[in-house]
């Protein structure tokens, strides 16, 4: 043969010289440089016959329109399989530059499909599909009904060219399958050598399940490394843009002895009695790079076809015909029930009982109180407590109001309640939450109060308010609430005792003014009179000592209560407060102990120190404690504790005058001044110290 390059040969034009050396070259490139089988391919249906001619059917598979039915409804062990008509090459020589060696390297390729399994019955067992690469396109030994037509039932699994990826829909505890609706990863063994349930991982990372077997079209992504001997398995329904999270992850060296040289792809199923029909309804796959996206667009849909009801026309008409007359003769009585009873309510509601025209006239309809609080819902509802709820309403005239509903066991308790109710009604005090009316509904008694829309004392000082209520503000609400008290005590024609004065029923208006609210225990009596009841009520820490022997309460208990008050204002803390140290847990007997000691300001709210004057706390610290006196006798009026609190030239220019005093002395003995120039007192501890333990008892 003559060379093309060889001059002593015939003559040859430039032309043609360049043309057999291009030949040449294409020629090498493709028969050294490009890989051997290289394959790229795109099926977006099985339909035509240029598409079904890319698909090998093995048994019971079959082309069912445009899509693959991998097993046969009529038979009841059946098995079927679809593969790419010829081997891809999954090992692949690369030489290293010596002729007599060359490395074997394990292809890469990436793979996506739309598949949809979908049983006769629901909640019948479930097969489910794989994915397969294999020597064979009938794997020898393969169960036909069993283990997706591939494994064989070997006890012992043997290393052999047979790697699947399963997408189950059956569990079998047999092969330590978790659930029935999983993917695993099979290397020539049905039991799975990895398994995840089926779903994927949204965009914020979280894991969203899928269930393989409604029917569904699910789309599955695989894609394996063969230089790191990894594959990804990806599961998202149709609709659902590809998760950049796969499904499950696998890599094991070992993936390598499950492949051969050139291997089958392509997918396997199989069923028994059960009818489940296992789809493939677009393929894509590629060695060369990453596959094709499938159009899912125009792909078909399965669903479990509606049941056809047995029942004849005539039945389903009866059926029909009995339902609405039971409809509507239960409407019909429900409406009579309803009518009946709201009747029976009206009559009630608007009954009004002689005894009731006695009391305070201003009497509201309950229809006004339920439009007024949105039929008491509890978007409106402010609190609750044992004498019963309270709600904000709104008046037609735009005024807000308060509503408390107090449930009483009898009418004639009812009755005494409301003669007190009534009475506290005339009481006209601008330092007095205001109670505009009531309303009776059988025994529940709705009393319609002013609105304070900045709440409780409590809320603007203890636990974390939201706002810290400044020392000048405490000081003006503390004048507040004496002067309403000394209303109370002597400016009305009887003696009101109020007998639970604590900062959660001092209320502030929207002016952040105090008001003393909540008269729901209070006893009211003549100015020469003693109080009749022998029943103690009042909240823990702030009831005066001789409640504990005498129950009768008189002005002077709420005197004490409202010391407490003081107290707890000033110092900013509760009056009990058990997660203190021993002796810091009351805190009447720790600020009187700083007293004594000489150090009663460091008592003060630290939150709030540098707003007040040191003298002028030491001040109202000492009348809180000349409030708090264990002896009842020796403690002031609120007429006397009045002019302390608004800052009168009399009260602030000689404290020591006006204020008690502990006086200190080598017995420890414990002395008191009353305000008004009362003579100083010794008081023994065998005295003091009984009424101290009683409080003191009350917390065991």
């Amino acid at each position: 043969m003559v060379s093309v390059f060889s001059p002593a040969t015939t003559r040859h034009s430039p032309g043609s010289v360049w043309m057999s050396i291009f030949s040449l070259l294409v020629t090498f490139h493709f028969l050294f440089l490009s890989p051997a089988s290289a394959l790229d391919f795109l099926l977006n249906s099985f339909s035509g016959a240029a598409n079904t001619t890319n698909v090998t059917l093995i048994n019971d598979a079959r082309f069912d329109s445009s899509v693959v039915r991998l097993t046969n409804d009529s038979n009841q062990f059946s098995y079927g399989r679809a593969f790419y008509p010829t081997r891809i090459a999954m090992r692949r020589g690369t030489n290293n530059g010596n002729s007599s060696s060359s490395n074997t390297s394990v292809t890469s390729f990436s793979t996506t499909f739309v598949f949809s399994v979908l049983p006769e019955i629901s909640t019948s067992p479930g097969f489910g599909l794989c994915f397969v690469l294999t020597n064979f396109t009938s794997p020898p030994g393969a169960i036909a009904s069993q283990y997706f037509g591939l494994f064989t039932n070997a006890t012992v699994p043997t290393v052999a060219p047979l790697f699947a990826v399963e997408f189950d829909t059956g569990r079998n505890p047999e092969f330590n399958d978790h659930d029935d609706n999983h993917i695993g990863i099979d290397l020539n063994n049905i039991e799975s050598a990895v398994t995840q349930s089926a779903g994927y991982y949204n965009s914020t990372g979280a894991f969203v399940p899928i269930l393989m077997k409604d029917g569904r079209n699910v789309q599955a992504w695989i894609e394996f490394d063969g230089e790191n001997v990894e594959i990804n398995v990806t599961v998202a329904p149709i609709g659902v843009a590809r998760p950049s999270r796969p499904t499950l992850t696998y890599r094991d060296p070992a993936i390598a002895n499950y492949l051969s040289d050139e291997m089958f792809i392509g997918f396997s199923a199989s069923k028994t009695q059960w009818i489940e029909a296992q789809r493939i309804l677009a393929w894509s796959f590629s060695d060369t790079g990453v596959a094709r996206e499938i159009n899912t667009t125009n792909l078909p849909v399965f669903l479990l076809p509606e049941s056809s009801s047995s029942l004849s026309a005539g039945a389903i008409a009866g059926i029909a015909i009995g339902c609405a007359v039971f409809v509507i003769v239960s409407a019909s009585l429900g409406f009579w029930f309803w009518r009946k009873r709201k009747l029976k309510r009206e009559e009630e509601d608007d009954d009004i009982e002689d005894w009731e025209l006695e009391y305070w006239p201003h009497r509201f309809s309950h229809d006004e109180l339920s439009d007024a609080t949105n039929g008491f819902s509890a978007d409106q509802l402010l609190g609750s407590g044992g004498f019963g709820k309270v709600y904000k309403g709104t008046l037609p005239n735009k005024t807000e109001i308060a509503v408390k509903c107090v449930n009483h066991d009898s009418k004639q308790g009812l009755r005494e309640f409301m003669a007190e109710i009534s009475s506290m009604g005339r009481l006209q005090h601008k330092n007095l939450v205001q109670m505009r009316g009531w309303c009776r509904r059988g025994n529940i008694l709705m009393l319609v109060y002013d609105y304070m829309p900045n709440g409780s004392l409590n809320s603007w000082i203890f636990d974390k308010p939201k706002s810290l209520l400044s020392w000048s503000q405490r000081r003006r609400v503390l004048a507040d609430v004496a002067e309403g008290l000394s209303y109370l005590h002597g400016g009305y024609d009887q003696v009101v005792v109020h007998r639970d004065i604590k900062s959660s029923n001092i209320l502030l208006d929207s002016e952040m003014r105090g008001r003393l609210g909540d008269f729901g225990l209070a006893k009211l009596y003549g100015h020469n009179e003693v109080p009749n009841t022998t029943r103690v009520v009042g909240t823990l820490g702030y009831l005066a000592p001789e409640l504990a022997t005498t129950a009768a309460p008189t002005a002077v208990s709420d005197v004490y209560s409202f010391g407490v008050v003081v107290l707890e204002v000033a110092c900013g803390r509760r009056p009990i407060d058990m997660n203190k140290a021993e002796e810091e847990a009351v805190l009447m007997d720790w600020v009187r102990d700083l007293y004594d000691q000489g150090r009663v300001a460091e008592a003060a709210d630290g939150r709030i120190r540098g707003e007040y004057a040191v003298e002028e706390m030491e001040v109202v610290l000492k009348l809180g404690l000349a409030c708090c006196h264990p002896n009842p006798l020796r403690r002031p009026t609120m007429v006397e504790v009045v002019p302390v609190l608004i800052g009168e030239r009399a009260a602030t220019s000689a404290p020591a005058d006006v204020l008690s005093e502990l006086a200190r002395g080598d017995s420890g003995t414990v002395g008191i001044v009353v305000i008004g120039g009362g003579e100083s007192a010794a008081e023994s501890p065998d005295v003091a110290a009984p009424l101290q333990s009683q409080q003191r008892a009350a917390l065991v």
